[in-house]
């Protein structure tokens, strides 16, 4: 049974402010020394995918310097491997849409030139670790064209997107926007069958401006979907409040995550330093006192300065005596000296790219 894979890049988010002014969500930093779009690649690799194409939003560049080739993933190689494809110039901006019918038109020789039996279609923004050896095979066996990804959640928690109504036998009836009690939340994620995705495009080619899904939720009638309860864990990402709280929840588990390698040097804690329930990457320097925060490659945190739920991206500089709590600080940010930045659980402080406070 030959899979291929599609990662679509090409959404984003208004919510985020600076943090995605020069790139993608895909590409936001997460964890201390990944991307977002390490967990989609990940994802594949684990399950022996070697063919993945990657629709790529117009700005693109931090995207496409991060994955390369594909190499971490075992995707640079002369058979198969990655496929960085331009997607449409305007991608969606609402969180719940992911896969738009307007890049599968123009990416559709990725499906044509392929004889795979089947595609994996991701989001590119979902921490979570997946093995799809057994969706696969469940969809291989259940004749059905199009496989659904779910995960119960309690009505009640933050999630937006599309709910899935399932009858007993585990097949889509309804697919709408809003969850009841233990929801069937979509996990962003479905196999289908190679040459019916084909015959999707060409039949609803007129509704290129529409999200897959939401062709699907409105001709429930004329389709049969199978589903798959995802049981892991689920990071989803659609605003800095969350952004905060999955880096501190982050994703274990036995399958790796691969990521583009960045060598640094060991951690230098200094006598002074006190670090509680933290992450610190690669390449920093500790003299102050680090609680419940992650902090990235080469970040220096002066003598006295306290870091509290935080996120620290690389090279930052936090001088003497700065306090920060609930602060997000982008790439290259310095801090000077005796500055207090005060932000909230609900209303994290953002800091762009490059800034000096």
């Amino acid at each position: 049974m030959k899979t291929i894979g599609l990662i679509s890049a090409n959404y984003s988010s208004t919510e985020f402010g600076d943090l995605l002014e020069n790139r993608s969500l895909a590409s936001l930093p997460y964890g201390g020394r990944y991307r977002l779009i390490d967990f989609a690649l990940s994802n594949m690799a684990n399950s022996g995918i070697t063919t993945v194409g990657v629709i790529a939003p117009y700005n693109s560049g931090s995207l496409v310097d991060h994955i390369g080739i594909g190499s971490p993933w075992s995707l640079g190689r002369k058979s198969g491997g990655l496929f960085i494809m331009p997607g449409s110039a305007y991608g969606l901006q609402s969180f719940g849409s992911r896969f738009l019918l307007r890049d599968l038109i123009k990416v559709r020789a990725f499906f044509e030139r392929d004889d795979a039996d089947y595609v994996i279609m991701s989001d590119s923004s979902d921490v979570c670790n997946i093995d799809f050896r057994p969706i696969i095979e469940q969809h291989d066996k259940s004749g059905c064209p199009v496989t659904m990804l779910y995960k119960k959640v309690p009505k009640g928690e933050d999630y937006y997107g599309y709910f899935l109504d399932i009858d007993e036998d585990g097949k889509v009836k309804h697919i709408q926007e809003e969850g009841f009690a233990w929801a069937n939340y979509f996990a962003d994620c479905f196999i289908v069958d190679r040459e019916y995705m084909i015959d999707f495009i060409n039949w609803y080619e007129t509704l290129e401006y529409m999200d897959v899904i939401q062709i699907m939720k409105d001709n429930m009638d004329t389709m049969d979907i199978d589903t798959y309860e995802f049981k892991g864990y689920l990071g989803k990402i659609k605003n800095p409040v969350d952004f905060i709280k999955v880096n501190q929840v982050f994703c274990n588990s036995e399958r790796p995550i691969f990521t583009k390698a960045q060598d640094e040097a060991p951690v230098f804690h200094y006598p002074s330093s006190d670090v509680r329930n933290s992450l610190i990457s690669a390449g920093c320097r500790i003299e102050g006192r680090v609680e419940n925060s992650i902090i990235f490659r080469s970040v220096n945190i002066g003598k006295k300065a306290v870091v509290k739920n935080s996120v620290i991206m690389m090279h930052g500089e936090i001088g003497d005596g700065v306090v920060l709590d609930h602060v997000i600080a982008d790439k290259y940010v310095t801090i000077t000296g005796g500055v207090k930045i005060y932000g909230t659980k609900d209303a994290p402080v953002v800091i762009g790219k490059e800034k000096k406070i």
